[in-house]
């Protein structure tokens, strides 16, 4: 992955660059990707990353090296290997905090407390006559953005788009019916490359996205077919039928998007749960 190194900062277009948080592991891949917009004569920060005093310290050596200053934060969404960076951010030197509200699902960044808080179709200047246009993406969390860097066509995805894998949606306030409703609005889009929360650039949005959809709906397939085998199952009965292409160590992580996928039938009047155990509704 070029430039994927911790603590380097990398240009990917004039005005934009690229930081990777030192955070890698099973959920966020090499780490998150924490990127630098020049906006006027300062830097945006944008998704600061985990509440890591090493990483603070390389977004700031970065401004430095970039030689613009930093004035304020904005972020994808709350989860905390997104967000929680902006608090020592903002405390050593005041800046200003733009993004969403963070829902009360016990997964979140509490000390987020935006100054302004974005929404879908709201436009973050960049001086020079670039902009940043807001689009709401609920899905993987409800309160999730992505931003359009319309200059360029580049897309920051956060966790909605990742490099590599499918991201995990966690009811309740993941939602694999708006998650795909999200993908979908995506498709209108004029995207020229991803730049995802984890992961490198995503050259081929449009196959991407297509990719995504088509692999969920492949596995709400499966989820139908597990329910018409074994009805009357839990979600960790099921897991191993659904995701037996996954490895065992993950049907921890795999059962929270299963149940998205359950709830999703349960809302479309497909399913039905009784005691936490689910059965198809006939046709």
């Amino acid at each position: 992955m070029s430039g994927l190194v911790p603590g380097q900062v990398t240009q990917l277009v004039p005005g934009v660059w690229r930081l990777l948080a030192l955070n890698p592991g099973m959920m966020t891949g090499p780490g998150t990707n924490t990127y630098l917009l020049q906006a006027g004569d300062g830097l945006m920060v944008l998704d600061p990353g985990p509440a890591d005093s090493q990483h603070v310290a390389n977004i700031r050596a970065a401004a430095a090296e970039i030689g613009l200053p930093l004035q304020a934060v904005l972020v994808t969404h709350t989860h905390r290997d997104h967000s929680p960076a902006a608090e020592a951010l903002v405390e050593a030197l005041q800046l200003r905090r733009l993004g969403p509200e963070a829902p009360a699902d016990g997964f979140q960044d509490e000390a987020w407390a935006p100054d302004q808080i974005l929404q879908d179709g709201d436009v973050v200047a960049l001086g020079n006559e670039q902009r940043l246009r807001v689009i709401a993406t609920p899905g993987h969390v409800s309160n999730h953005l992505c931003y359009l860097h319309e200059d360029t066509g580049l897309l920051f995805s956060g966790d909605h788009l990742i490099q590599g894998s499918t991201v995990v949606i966690v009811p309740p306030a993941g939602s694999m019916r708006d998650y795909l409703a999200s993908l979908e609005k995506l498709r209108s889009e004029h995207i020229t490359r991803l730049a995802p929360g984890h992961g490198d650039l995503i050259e081929d949005p449009q196959a991407y996205i297509e990719h995504t959809i088509g692999h969920r709906l492949r596995r709400e397939e499966k989820v139908i077919r597990a329910l018409r085998l074994h009805p009357d199952s839990t979600a960790n009965d099921l897991v191993g039928t659904v995701y037996d292409d996954v490895p065992v160590f993950l049907h921890g992580v795999a059962t929270l998007s299963l149940m998205a996928h359950l709830l999703k039938l349960e809302e479309e009047g497909l399913a039905a749960q009784e005691n936490e155990r689910w059965a198809l509704l006939a046709s």
